[in-house]
């Protein structure tokens, strides 16, 4: 009654006291959901420094993380936050990048001399980046001169996270295969940058390894299970093929796709990419080998490691599974072969299919070819006629403070023009947030080219031989192309890629053979738009290191 006679006044009040305590009550639950649903972190510190290696009896100055060779593997979920403290020791300045990793919005820790002030001697530097939608078999390798070639490189592996399925039966364990080639008569990287720098290529390296060994590794399984092999090929030089004697490959993954679940008996893994294949181990007790060899080099190398039955005393049998060697034609059909899963996810529940990136209009085509040249009688390599040279500026750091003389939109153009003399630069390639691109590799040379693009994935529509005309389109496919971040283009050949250029940032398009990028293959896609935004691109990291003309905003 009382409520009823001092009516509206006591009413109203007492229903925003309700009001207010219901919102606060639900702001808190939202606060403890958001706390408790905020994405995982994974922290590491690396200590980076020289170290005494000897694959072959003879010591070698290696590059060591934490002292360890091969360095340590990152085993993460899908979103992880990833921080790692890079404490640089050496005598020189040091980068790491992130091979496949797409960095959302983190152009800024890719970590290449395009992005990121190098790491000076006796200091460090910490990445933070997040493993964003994304799932698969990646690594990570030094990006600064020739220090990859003598170490630093290690694994990234990225599960899915426990609410997502996967399109085959989780295995019962999984390897984790890192394949180098190795210079046996080098004392050290800085023999090799030496020698580029007097203008001399590198010779065939002597050998492979894997997992930093050669010939000396074992990897124990159950007799009836199924184990998943990640495999990498983290060399600088060699194309190579991987086999496991007497055992099916079944490819389930390519660089962070799920493909097509075909069976080979060895499969082709050129510079820089990775795949997973389901090994059952259902044959007789005993040991096989696993081999990895060179393709399209004279000699070939070979290197093993031993598939050993829980149990089994008996050894691995000679002769090793044959493989191809040069045969061309051979690895170009079955690249065809590789094949995105349409019906299965990814890191996303939504089906890989769902994206019909075969239905999407082009905006530009770009043809990028590549060539062997004298520049100032020292040997360079060029793409479109530029051979690129790093300024001592990073280009996102120019382009974000409009620092000018840095680099120019205009150095390199969209198609090569023949005949023209090649010239040192840094080239740029303007593209625009969401742009829809044809780039079409052209490898007009003797030699199996490799191509890395940071920052995305591409739609591999073909391959094919001679030189690529605008005919060709209609051989694509545009069907189910595997998605992947670094694509072969064979001898006189060439191969067409699909990119949506989603993420904003300055993207390094490079030579995954070292040689070549070291002097002059690789370029950036700067993918922009007229806004800034932490939607598209997060803004400086406060810890960024500054160098050449990019000074410290006060």
């Amino acid at each position: 009654p009382t409520l009823r006679v001092f009516g509206g006044k006591i009413c109203d009040k007492m229903k925003g006291a309700i009001f207010l305590e219901i919102l606060i009550g639900i702001l808190a639950c939202l606060c403890v959901f958001w706390v408790n649903a905020e994405d995982p972190y994974r922290s590491y510190t690396w200590t980076v420094t020289y170290g005494t290696i000897s694959p072959f009896g003879v010591p070698q100055q290696g590059i060591l993380i934490n002292g360890q060779f091969p360095g340590p593997a990152i085993e993460a979920v899908t979103n992880d936050n990833i921080i790692v403290n890079l404490i640089n020791k050496l005598d020189e300045p040091f980068l790491i990048t992130w091979n496949g990793v797409k960095q959302r919005r983190t152009t800024w820790q890719d970590g290449v001399l395009g992005t990121n002030c190098p790491i000076p001697p006796n200091s460090n530097w910490t990445y933070k980046f997040q493993m964003k939608d994304q799932i698969g078999t990646f690594n990570y390798f030094p990006s600064t001169k020739v220090h990859r070639a003598f170490g630093g490189f290690g694994a990234v592996n990225v599960a899915q996270r426990s609410v997502i399925s996967v399109p085959y039966h989780i295995p019962d364990g999984e390897f984790t295969l890192l394949v180098s080639d190795w210079f046996k008569n080098f004392s050290s990287h800085k023999a090799l940058q030496k020698r580029l720098e007097d203008g001399y290529p590198l010779p065939v390296p002597d050998a492979l390894l894997i997992n930093g060994h050669h010939n000396s590794l074992s990897f124990t399984g159950q007799k009836g299970k199924t184990y998943k092999f990640r495999v990498s090929n983290v060399g600088i030089a060699t194309s190579i093929n991987f086999r496991i004697q007497g055992h099916t490959l079944t490819l389930v993954e390519v660089e962070g796709a799920h493909c097509l679940q075909e069976s080979y008996e060895s499969i082709d893994i050129h510079v820089g990419q990775s795949i997973a294949v389901i090994v059952a181990m259902h044959g007789p007790p005993k040991d096989y080998y696993i081999v990895a060899s060179t393709r399209f080099t004279k000699p070939i190398l070979t290197t093993t490691a031993i598939l050993h039955y829980d149990g089994s005393n008996t050894p691995p049998s000679l002769p090793l599974p044959i493989a191809p060697t040069y045969h061309i034609h051979w690895s170009m059909k079955q690249a065809r072969t590789i094949r995105t899963n349409l019906t299965a996810n990814a890191a996303r529940p939504n089906p890989q299919g769902s994206f019909h990136y075969g239905t999407i209009k082009v905006v530009r085509t770009i043809v990028l070819a590549n060539s062997a040249t004298k520049i100032n009688n020292k040997l360079r390599y060029a793409v479109n006629g530029i051979s690129y040279v790093n300024p001592i500026t990073p280009l996102k750091l120019a382009d974000w403070f409009n620092i000018p003389g840095v680099f120019d939109l205009n150095t390199i153009k969209d198609t090569p023009t023949p005949g023209a003399p090649a010239k040192l630069g840094a080239s740029v390639i303007p593209t625009t947030l969401h742009d829809y691109v044809e780039i079409v590799f052209q490898n007009n040379e003797a030699s199996v080219q490799s191509w890395h693009l940071d920052g995305s994935s591409f739609y591999v529509v073909g391959y094919g031989s001679g030189t690529w005309t605008a005919d060709i389109r209609k051989r694509y496919n545009l069907n189910d192309a595997i998605t992947r971040h670094t694509v072969q283009v064979y001898p006189q050949s060439w191969s067409a890629i699909y990119i949506s250029l989603d993420n904003k940032g300055m993207w390094n398009l490079r030579s995954a053979i070292w040689e070549r990028r070291y002097l002059g293959q690789e370029l950036y896609l700067r993918v922009s738009n007229d806004e800034r935004s932490l939607f598209t691109e997060t803004d400086v990291p406060p810890n960024a290191l500054f160098c050449g003309k990019a000074k410290r905003p006060q």
